[in-house]
């Protein structure tokens, strides 16, 4: 196994770990978690960096590094929603659109296709990890309030969970011939 997968893994086997401590009601259970999700959120910057200098790009990268991805921001997602901070609507939002692609990804892989991350796409997970980690900063540090705070936290998560949405529409209108939406 190479070092890209390798990381990959290590950002799935922070997930638990990052909610157990997220969900605890401790300052420095949250300061933890905060941790947490920063590493696990580096190793996906960093696989894909060492993957594509270095030749080292695999079915099983491809498959998993987005996997790992929707289970770390998902689960921070589910996190805030236990804690009453966001709306269910947004886990709906989010789910809806990870479902769709990941269909998207298997009708076009049984055709030979390949669908690679688009911008929307990419800007969809730099906007969630970091809408996430300036939720934790937040929690941890209220400097502002709750009712800004919490302002603040929605406002945030709103945007990463719109620009979630327009990367949706934008694999499925990419995919509307593979799609049969003529």
């Amino acid at each position: 196994m190479n070092t890209p997968n390798k990381l990959t893994l290590l950002r799935t086997v922070l997930v638990p770990f990052f909610m157990a401590f997220a969900l605890m009601s401790s300052r420095g259970a949250h300061i933890a978690a905060l941790c947490i999700f920063i590493i696990a959120s580096v190793t996906d910057w960093l696989d894909g960096k060492i993957a594509r200098e270095q030749g080292l790009v695999t079915t099983f990268g491809k498959f998993m590094d987005p996997l790992a991805d929707k289970l770390l921001t998902t689960a921070a997602f589910l996190v805030f929603m236990e804690m009453d901070i966001i709306s269910p609507w947004v886990i709906i939002i989010i789910l809806f659109r990870e479902f769709a692609v990941a269909g998207i990804r298997l009708v076009a892989a049984g055709t030979g296709k390949i669908m690679a991350a688009s911008m929307w796409g990419k800007a969809k997970t730099v906007s969630q990890m970091a809408a996430i980690i300036l939720s934790l900063l937040l929690i941890i540090v209220p400097v502002l309030g709750d009712s800004v705070n919490f302002a603040v936290i929605n406002t945030v998560v709103w945007i990463s969970t719109v620009l979630t949405l327009i990367s949706g529409v934008d694999y499925i209108w990419k995919s509307k011939d593979l799609l049969e939406l003529k």
